[in-house]
Order: structure tokens, then sequence, then C-alpha cells
């Protein structure tokens, strides 16, 4: 959009008589999607389009989330809509993809034979950069460690794919990609992130990706809405993250499966843009498909400052079409009074445990749970904007004046190199270093388990505070010792000044070098930087004109990527007498499951990498992880050794498992790795949205109780039998015939959420493998 259409747009619009005439102006002056796609538009009028075509169907008000996502439908006068039942086909506008999964989703979309991306796609190198020492030592060392890697999804993002180094996914798809109205699938958990900017992002696996970078209508079960109206506004200590943390302390894990978030109400004002983006961010921690605000003052200040005002007055011409409907109906409803939310600290081991700050230190002490904090982390995808940063350097600048450094140790994760570059620029990074803290790489580092921290054995008690969204058990260190609470990166610093949970700002006292006390004051720190944001090194990679000619190198020696090979197809016959690898005790997340941290070298390499499988997982048969009964030999020994043997023996085999099952990371590994291993089918009680749609694309049958209390009558070294695959149909249970070692046999029913595309899915093996049967016709 040129400086002159943008400003005859604006003086076209001051007009209420010539709204229309400005409307069609600014329809024809195209904006660019961002500033690395000069030739990709936002396209509203479809969006609008879709809407309306929506509107006059249901005849009733929309909430902000349908309007978006029906305004992506595929077929809007021909598709079934309703919540939490129907599967709606969509269109979505983009991809996004970080370096761990993109390795998978690339190998998959390599094997699909397509040339080239039908939709603007881009790889975020984020994940496999271990904090160590700092940020640039770090980040060398990643580079020689993942040269292979990177190499690899440098040659393949040859299909018209953008390639973003050392840049968080999540800050990067904020600061240049998400905007009011998009759709946008990531491969991240925490893809959510952009609905801070008025977006529907979604986190899937790789294999949604390859569907809608193929061009292929990408499937989601509609989604309830949960309506989250905010009031009042936030002070003090309060902060954004004290939103979400209240939330799933409501909602608990698995409140929001199936739903779309959606923030509205006067106190949505009082949020900055990046707030709502940590508030969005972490919603994926409540199993929600994503969350969502609606477009405001906030967001095109945001847009503007990050050089996409053009986006922000087009969006001004359709806000309409960008917010929720008076009257709207909400599938539930949650209200919270900004004004009296305190300040909150989640966990230990669940992100839903929620404390005030007030009161954690005595929690703590009575359920046994370390008080001294070991170590203070602030940064990541959740909480790693500039005021963020400036906020927590508005607590430690208080604690240097009196001479008072961190007692606990203090790491600071910027989201973005633009984030890095700009609170250099503006002395935070400085202030944060003073104070004892070391900025690592903009990177994901110790919230996913790639940290290779010294100062704990494996196995030792230990408390650590965080801003990150997620604190599964082990997750951050790989030691199921370490106590990991979630707060705000302000009160992550305040804590770690002091190095006790017993410490609550808002009324205990320091003590400075002087040994005077003294009491720190709620931080204030400004929203944008006061200058332009420096934009820091160039990190961005865009792909050639024509790839046609770009060879992608696989070595078949190599330990870190591994061309994939199609899965087999269904026999067409039921699936008997299979083997229980492991009936899992109690939660089981896709850490669980396939684990990060150092495993994250092989996200390349699924043989490889399935040697983590179900590692975390505990076995209800011994309260042990890792150690399973071989039901052949009799002898215990590893998961993924168990599974092998039976693979290597012709003998099928299940997963039980319990509620939940798989929430946390969209990660699809966790879904192959079964699949490579011979696994057939996961019997749980109830299954996280992501993790059940990645289970189906591998071929897999994700099955639940229709009696959750039949889950106690299956035992580990029983037998089971899934009957009724030839009439296999949606909507149509399936019966397990379980087999006792006395000769006994009893018959439970099975639910399924598939529907006719998704049977195909299994019929052929997976839906990598039913695309191709697809190409070919």
């Amino acid at each position: 959009l040129s400086p002159t259409s943008l400003l005859s747009c604006q003086a076209l619009s001051k007009g209420v008589r010539r709204y229309h005439a400005s409307r069609v102006l600014c329809q024809r002056a195209k904006v660019a999607m961002s500033q690395f796609e000069p030739s990709e538009f936002v396209n509203y009028e479809k969006l609008e389009k879709n809407i309306n075509i929506v509107r006059k169907r249901l005849d009733r008000p929309l909430t902000l989330s349908e309007k978006i996502v029906y305004g992506h439908l595929d077929d809007p006068a021909k598709q079934d809509i309703e919540r939490g039942k129907t599967y709606l086909r969509l269109r979505p506008d983009r991809v996004a993809m970080q370096d761990a999964t993109a390795q998978m989703a690339m190998l998959q979309f390599i094997s699909s034979g397509l040339p080239r991306v039908a939709v603007p796609s881009t790889i975020h190198c984020d994940h496999l950069i271990e904090a160590q020492l700092g940020g640039e030592k770090d980040l060398r060392r990643a580079k020689d460690i993942n040269q292979e890697v990177y190499n690899f999804l440098a040659t393949a993002a040859a299909k018209r794919i953008f390639l973003h180094k050392s840049l968080l996914l999540s800050q990067i798809i904020l600061e240049n990609y998400s905007y009011p109205g998009v759709m946008l699938i990531g491969t991240d958990s925490h893809t959510p992130n952009g609905g801070g900017l008025g977006a529907i992002c979604i986190g899937v696996g790789g294999a949604d990706a390859v569907d809608v970078m193929a061009g292929i209508p990408w499937e989601l079960k509609c989604p309830k809405v949960i309506g989250v109206k905010l009031t009042g506004s936030l002070s003090g200590w309060s902060s954004p993250k004290d939103v979400i943390l209240k939330v799933a302390g409501i909602l608990t894990v698995k409140g929001g499966t199936g739903a779309i978030i959606e923030y509205h109400g006067p106190g949505v004002d009082s949020i900055s843009c990046t707030g709502m983006a940590t508030i969005c961010n972490m919603g994926a921690e409540i199993g929600a498909t994503t969350s969502v605000f609606p477009y405001n003052s906030r967001m095109k200040t945001y847009l503007s400052k990050t050089g996409r005002a053009a986006i922000a007055s087009l969006a001004d011409e359709f806000q309409e079409h960008l917010k929720p409907d008076p009257g709207c109906p909400y599938d539930q409803l949650i209200e919270i009074n900004l004004n009296e939310l305190k300040p909150l600290i989640n966990g230990p081991f669940t992100p839903d445990l929620a404390h005030t700050v007030e009161e954690v230190g005595a929690v703590a002490e009575k359920k046994g749970w370390p008080v001294d904090i070991r170590v203070g982390l602030i940064g990541s995808c959740t909480n790693s904007s500039y005021e963020d940063m400036g906020r927590s350097a508005a607590v430690a600048k208080q604690a240097l004046a009196h001479g008072v450094k961190c007692k606990s140790q203090f790491t600071i994760t910027p989201g973005s190199e633009q984030i890095r570059a700009t609170i250099e620029r503006d002395g935070y990074s400085k202030i944060l270093r003073d104070v004892g803290g070391v900025v690592l790489a903009n990177a994901c580092g110790p919230c996913i388990g790639q940290w290779d921290r010294k100062d704990t054995k494996k196995g030792e008690k230990n408390t650590i505070v965080t801003s990150y969204n997620r604190n599964f058990t082990g997750r951050n260190d790989a030691n199921p010792e370490t106590h990991a609470f979630v707060t705000s990166p302000e009160i992550v610093t305040a804590l770690s000044l002091a190095g006790t949970l017993k410490f609550n700002p808002e009324v205990d006292f320091l003590t400075g070098s002087d040994g005077k006390k003294f009491k720190l004051e709620p931080p204030d720190a400004d929203e944008l930087p006061k200058l332009e944001f420096d934009p820091g090194q160039d990190t961005y990679q865009h792909p050639p004109k024509d790839g046609s000619s770009q060879h992608v190198d696989v070595s078949p020696t190599s330990q870190r990527l591994q061309l994939l090979e199609p899965f087999d197809k269904w026999n067409g016959k039921d699936l008997e007498d299979m083997l229980i690898l492991i009936k899992v005790k109690g939660k089981c997340t896709t850490d669980h499951i396939s684990a990060a941290g150092p495993w994250l070298k092989f996200r390349g390499h699924l043989d490889n990498i399935s040697n983590n499988l179900l590692i975390g997982a505990i076995n209800i048969e011994n309260d042990k992880a890792n150690t399973v009964r071989n039901a052949l030999t009799q002898e215990f020994g590893p998961v993924p050794d168990t599974a092998r043997y039976y693979k290597k023996e012709g003998i099928n085999w299940v997963v039980v498992g319990d509620e939940n099952y798989g929430e946390g990371s969209s990660r699809e590994h966790a879904a192959l790795e079964p699949r490579h291993l011979g696994g057939r089918a996961i019997i749980v009680k109830s299954f996280a949205r992501i993790h059940e749609t990645n289970l189906k694309k591998q071929g897999l049958l994700p099955l639940t109780f229709a009696d959750p209390a039949d889950y106690d009558k299956i035992h580990p070294v029983d037998k089971l039998s899934i009957v009724g695959l030839k009439d296999f149909a949606p909507g149509k249970p399936l019966k397990c015939i379980i087999k006792h070692p006395n000769g006994s046999q009893e018959t439970i029913v099975l639910n399924h959420t598939f529907n006719e595309t998704q049977i195909e899915w299994f019929q052929a093996g997976s839906a990598l493998n039913r695309m191709k049967e697809l190409q070919k016709h």
C-alpha cells in the first residue's frame, strides 16, 4: 500500500457520507500480509463474504471466533456447522513451523512429491539451541552441532518457504505474520500467541501443516467457544500473566479442550497487545484449540510500531468483522474483575495448580516443597516482550539502587532478535545482567528442556520459578524432583532477589547493602519502545524465485535425518490378540510420550527418536517409569525395547491410558513413534485434542472408554481385540474383547471421533498415504 493510497483512505474515512467510497478504495489498494511477502495480500473481502453467508444461514449473532473460523471455510454455503460436533473444512492463510517439528513436516512434504507450498509458510529456528553459557556462545555451539539439520531445512525451504534463524516462532509470528482476522496454523503448541493480535492461530502436528502446504482443506472439529469477560483494569503487581493463571485454575488442564477461549469486555482495553499475546499463548495449557482477543486500539498501536500501519488501517475498515457481535452466545462464560486480580504463581508439576503469591510460601512449607529458589528464569515465548523485559528491569533497578543482587541464579531469554537488540540498546539487558542475570540466546532454551543445567544433580529436590507456560515433571531440566512454578516475569525477578517462595513483594521487605530494609514498588514500564524497534541482525532467509532444481540431500547413514517410509495399510481385518505395551498410571503428556530436551536432536530421524517412546510414563504394574513387562519373555525392560521386540515378532500392541492423554506440546512424534514401533491403538479415558488428531493422521486408532470405569477392567497382562472394523463408521462405537490369562473374557465398548475422511486415513495407513492415493486419481 503506497503512502498516497493510505492517506487517501484515511482522508476519505473522515466523512461518513464517503465511507463506502473509502472502503472500495482500501479494498482495491492491496495490503501485503507481511514485509517479507510483498505479493501475498490480506484478503478481508473473502472473510467478509464468507461471514455474511454463514450469518444468513445461522441467523444469530456470531462470536469473534466464529467469524474468523467460519470466514475461512472451504465451502461456507454447504458446510455443516454445529459446535463441538461437526468437522469443518478450512482454508488457513499461512503455516509456521519450528525447527524441531519442521524436520518431520518437511520430510512428509517431500514424500508428497509436490514441487512447492500452496500458502505462505515459514520455518523458525528456535528449539535446537541449548542454554549453557549465554546467548552468543550457545548460538555458535548450536550452529556447529546442528549444521546438518539447518542445511536440510534451508534446502527444503526452497519449496517457497521462508526461514528465520534463532528466533522464537511465537514471538516472530506476533511481530511479523499475525494480524486481525488471519487464520494461521503452526507446528508448535504455543502458536496461539498470535491471538493477541486478533487472529486465530492454532497449534497442530506436522501432518496438518503438510495438508495446508499441499493446498488440501484442513479439518478441524467445530470448536465450542468459551467466553471470558474481563472488567476493571490491571494495576500494581498484577499482570496479564495472572489472567491466564487464573483461567487455568478455573478450567484446569483439560477444561478448554475442543474450545476457543474468547476474551472480551471493557477490561480488555487495559491490557497491552503483547500482554494479550501472553494470555493466548498459555491457553494451550488448558487444552484450548486457541485463544483470541477482539481488535482494538492496543493492537493498532502495536501493528504500527512493528511496521504494519497499512494492515491496521485496513483492519479499521473491517473492524465489524474483527469483534464479536453484541449478544453472541458462548458455550460457557467466565467473568474476571481485573481490579480484584492478585498476583498468582501456579505449580508445581502442573500449570493449573493456582496459588496467590501471598500464600504460596506457606503452602510450600505445608506440602514439603522446597521454598528456597535455585533459579529464576524469565522470557521464552510466553513473556519475552519489550514490556515484560521493562517491568523486570524496573524491579531489578530498584534492587540495584540498594546494592542488592539476586540470591537465586537468574536467566533471561529474549523472544526475538528485535527484542534482544532493542532491550540492549535501551539499557534493560545491562540492568538485568548487573543484578546477576545471564542473557541467553533468542530461543526456547530451558522452557523446553534445552538447558545444560549444572547446579543440581538428577533426583535432587529443588525449586525453580519461571515466566514460562509449562511446568510438567522434568520439563525444564529432565529432573523429576525439580519443582517448577510459573508466574509473571516481574514476580520471578522479585522472588529471585529474595531467593525464597516465602517472599511477597506486595508487603515484604528486602535488606539493602547498608542494612536498611526497603520495599519494592510495583513495576512500571513502557508498553513499546519510545524509539523504533532495533531489528538487530538480519536472520531472515528468503527462498529462491525458482527452487525446483534445488536438491535435498539426506544421507542414509545420518543419525539426525531419515527419509520416511510409508506405513502399512490396514489389512481389512479386526485387530486381534494385541498385547498391552503399557497401562499408564495418571498424567501422560506428550513430554511423557516423547520427551524433548536432549531428544530434540533426533526429531528428523524417526527410528532414533523412537528410542524415547513413553519413557516418562508411569507403568501401573510397578509404579515405575520406562520399565514394562515383556509378555513373551516375562522380563522387565525399557518401553521402546519392548515395543521393538513385539514389532520384530510381528505382534501388534496397544497403550492403555488415563484422562487427557497427550496434553501439552503439539509434537506429532508422540503419534509417529508408537506407529513406527508397531502400535495399533491407544485406548484411554479422554484425549487432548491435538494429540488425538495426530494419532489419526498416522493411521492409529485413538479410542475412549464408553464407560471410564472399564479402565480398571484391563490388566497389563491381558490381550485385547478390537472388533467391528469392517463396519467402521462415524458415530458407531467399536467393541473390545478383553482376554484374561485365566481364559475368561469380557467385552467393553470403545468410542471414537473419526469422520469419513479420517476413516480413509486409517484404511490407507496414514493421512499421507491417503494423500498420495488421491494424487494418483
